[in-house]
C-alpha cells in the first residue's frame, strides 16, 4: 500500500531526500557517520509523503516539479520528528529504533543528545537561511507543541491517571501536531490559499490523531518489532485501550486495574494480565470505533477536491493509517 501512495510523488521523494542530506550534513566524520546512519534507517517518511502529496495537489503545475520550497517545508517537519525520536530513545533507554540498534546503543547517549541537538539546529537554519520565515514560523509552533505534549504525558502516568480531555490533547500535541503540520506546510509551500491551508492542516490533524490511536492499540495487539508490545504499560502509560475500559468501570474496579498498573516495576505479570484484561473486555473496540471516527473526518475533507493521483494517495493513507500492523 505504501507503494501506491508514494507512486505520485516518488520523483520527489528523491529530490526531497537528497536535498535534506546536503542541508544536514557535517564535516566532523563522526557526526557524519551518524547522520548517515539516521537517514539509512529512516521509517516510511509518512511526514514527507503527506507534505508533497499536499503541494501536489494544491500546485498549479504539479508536473512541473514542485521545487525546493516543498522540499524544505517536507524537511523541516521530518527532521524535527527525527529529532524527536532520537531524543526518545535517549529518555527510554530504548536500544531499537525500527528493528536496528538505537544512535544511543550504537553511540552512547551523549553522541546521541548532541546528534538530535545538531539536527535542530541545522534543521532551523535551513530554514532562515532561505528566507522562507512563514514555512519556519508554522515550524516552530509546533516544536513547542510537542514538548508539552511529552512533558504532560510523563507528568500523567508518573501520577497514574489520565482523563479521556488529558488523552486527547496529550496525543494532539506529540503526534497530531506534526502530521496536521506537514499537510498544511505543503499546500502552504505551493501558494495556497488561507482556506485551503486550514482545510488541510484539519484533514492532518485528524489523520495524526488516529495515527497515534491506532499506534497505541498495536501496542496491545501488534508484532513486537523493537518496541515490546505492551511497553505502554510497562510506562505506566494509560492509553485510550485502557482508558476506554476505565470509564466504563465502577470506582473498585477501576482503582484494581490502576493498582495492577502502578506495580508493573515489582510485578511484570501485570503487563500482560491487563493486556489480556482490555483485549477481553472491549477497551481495543473502543479505539478502534475512535480511530475510524477520525479516519472519515479526514477522508471527508477531501471530497471537495478534484479527482487526481495526489488526492487518491492521501486517501489511501488514510485507510494505510488505520489498517497497518506495525
Amino acid at each position: 500500500m505504501i507503494n501506491l501512495i508514494k507512486a505520485p510523488i516518488e520523483k520527489e521523494l528523491e529530490n526531497y531526500e537528497e536535498f535534506a542530506r546536503k542541508a544536514i550534513r557535517s564535516e566532523e566524520p563522526l557526526l557524519n557517520s551518524i547522520l548517515d546512519y539516521v537517514f539509512e534507517n529512516k521509517g516510511k517518511s509518512l511526514r514527507p509523503m503527506l507534505v508533497l502529496l499536499s503541494a501536489g495537489m494544491h500546485s498549479a503545475s504539479p508536473a512541473a516539479g514542485l521545487g525546493k520550497r516543498a522540499y524544505l517545508a517536507a524537511m523541516l517537519i521530518e527532521m524535527i520528528h527525527t529529532a524527536s525520536l532520537i531524543h526518545d530513545d535517549v529518555i527510554d533507554e530504548s536500544d531499537t529504533r525500527r528493528g536496528h540498534p538505537s544512535v544511543n546503543a550504537r553511540w552512547k547517549s551523549r553522541n546521541a543528545v548532541l546528534t538530535g541537538d545538531y539536527i535542530l539546529a541545522r534543521n532551523m537554519q535551513a530554514g532562515l537561511e532561505s528566507g522562507q520565515y512563514d514555512l519556519l514560523t508554522y515550524v516552530s509552533r509546533a516544536m513547542g507543541e510537542l514538548c508539552e505534549g511529552e512533558l504532560s504525558q510523563s507528568d500523567h502516568s508518573a501520577r497514574v491517571e489520565m482523563t479521556r480531555r488529558d488523552y486527547t490533547d496529550i496525543i494532539y500535541k506529540k503526534t497530531a501536531v506534526l502530521i496536521g503540520s506537514a499537510a498544511a506546510l505543503g499546500a502552504l509551500a505551493v501558494g495556497a490559499g488561507k482556506e485551503a491551508v486550514s482545510r488541510m492542516r484539519r484533514f492532518g490533524d485528524y489523520l495524526g490523531m488516529a495515527f497515534q490511536i491506532k499506534d497505541d492499540i498495536l501496542d496491545y495487539t501488534g508484532i513486537d518489532i523493537g518496541k515490546p508490545v505492551g511497553n505502554d504499560l510497562r510506562e505506566k502509560k494509560i492509553t485510550l485501550p485502557l482508558l476506554a475500559l476505565l470509564e466504563k468501570c465502577g470506582p473498585e474496579r477501576r482503582e484494581e486495574l490502576t493498582a495492577l498498573l502502578r506495580e508493573t516495576d515489582s510485578r511484570p505479570e501485570n503487563v500482560e494480565t491487563l493486556r489480556r484484561t482490555v483485549i477481553e473486555e472491549g477497551g481495543i473496540e473502543t479505539a478502534r470505533q475512535v480511530m475510524q471516527e477520525y479516519v472519515q473526518k479526514a477522508v471527508a475533507l477531501l471530497a471537495d477536491y478534484p479527482h487526481s493521483h495526489y488526492r487518491t494517495s492521501l486517501a489511501t493513507l488514510c485507510s494505510y493509517v488505520a489498517e497497518r500492523e506495525k
